[in-house]
């Protein structure tokens, strides 16, 4: 490892967890003629986790309020009878699929008795948008209404009893929709992320990385990338792990996740590695497991804080996070924003950022998950 990239994978900024699908062929979209239809309704189950013999399982699909369609995961409980039951949309972590760490929350928590719904994000997955690996934390957030709007039209749903839980980068999201949409009645975060703080002042030990000086260069070297995409008419990606050295110089790297470990990684980039790049979790349509987000992706968030609104969060909430996560000071200062008086922090002995993704034996609290929503949903 050269001194250059074990400064970057030292720094360990917002986008080590975005990863992406250039080079990837094997999918394409169901109606060619419309950029926003759906790349496809895959029937086999082709996730990173078994399939559950409690739960009903069926693929859906739905459009958020941009016209965009959204694909989706919806389980049910097959013990569940003629009642309406409250219902959970799950999304999260940020450049995942529903295939992975949303889809096991999901169906985990359609055993515990709720109809959940884990959806791939605008743009991502095999949800439509075009281009494709871009995010917004405007388009994002209405994602998650947009899940409440299906979830409220569902004949198996109570829609007075509908909540959302996001992980990871997905959990500023949750927040964010559960500040502005008055239907939402409680809502769950497991080691989130601030996106916009994340990608706006970088990821710390514990703490904002960027100067001010520093925000500005990565400003104008995003901004430069644009007159580049402009005069070739295409999105370029890569460029997330973005490093500013001390004269204002800035580096990104051309994918995040490599294709081998170096020697002597970063702890937290091998977390991520062991997920995302091993066939514990590897998924050939999560962003995170093949490549990079569009280069500019991080644009929109640097000037659009998720959290301006945390103060209004007057719905029960709850925050989960791992004592040993990198993640811990978000979940940490959300917590304290959140201006709802029924809120809780956990912090999970021992767990890591990445153990919260799967490692249901013994890290991920799900009998807390669901008496959280339980008691809340009622």
């Amino acid at each position: 490892m050269n001194a250059l990239t074990r400064k970057l994978t030292a720094a360990m900024p917002a986008m080590l967890l975005c990863a992406s699908l250039s080079g990837v062929t094997t999918m394409s979209y169901a109606d060619t003629s419309n950029p926003n239809a759906p790349v496809s309704m895959i029937d086999k189950w082709d996730k990173t986790f078994a399939e559950s013999n409690k739960v009903n399982h069926r693929k859906v699909s739905f459009q958020n309020r941009y016209g965009i369609t959204l694909v989706g995961d919806l389980y049910i409980p097959k013990d569940r009878g003629d009642r309406k039951l409250a219902a959970i949309a799950v999304n999260g972590p940020f450049g995942a699929v529903k295939e992975q760490s949303s889809g096991l929350y999901a169906q985990t928590m359609a055993e515990q008795g709720f109809v959940t719904l884990a959806f791939d994000p605008s743009y991502t997955g095999e949800s439509g948008g075009n281009p494709r690996n871009v995010a917004s934390p405007d388009i994002n957030t209405e994602d998650f209404s947009a899940a409440v709007d299906f979830l409220g039209l569902q004949t198996e749903v109570d829609r007075n009893r509908i909540g959302i839980l996001g992980i990871c980068g997905w959990g500023g999201m949750a927040l964010n929709a559960a500040a502005m949409d008055t239907r939402i009645k409680a809502v769950a975060t497991s080691v989130m992320y601030d996106m916009s703080r994340a990608m706006g002042h970088g990821v710390g030990d514990g703490k904002d990385r960027y100067t001010t000086a520093d925000r500005h260069a990565v400003l104008q070297y995003l901004n430069e990338q644009r007159w580049k995409d402009a005069e070739n008419g295409t999105f370029a990606h890569g460029g997330h792990d973005i490093y500013v050295d001390e004269k204002g110089n800035v580096t990104a790297s051309e994918r995040i996740l490599p294709e081998t470990l170096p020697a002597d990684p970063h702890p937290v980039l091998k977390e991520f590695f062991d997920y995302y790049r091993m066939p514990r979790g590897f998924h050939e349509r999560s962003v995170n497991s093949t490549g990079a987000w569009t280069a500019t992706t991080p644009l929109s968030f640097m000037n659009m804080p998720l959290l301006s609104y945390a103060k209004e969060i007057t719905i029960p909430t709850l925050i989960v996070t791992g004592e040993n996560a990198h993640s811990r000071y978000f979940a940490e200062d959300a917590y304290k924003a959140v201006g709802s008086k029924d809120k809780a922090l956990i912090v999970v002995p021992g767990a890591n950022h990445v153990d919260l993704y799967d490692n249901v034996a013994g890290k991920i609290p799900f009998s807390q998950f669901k008496e959280f929503f339980e008691t809340r949903l009622k």
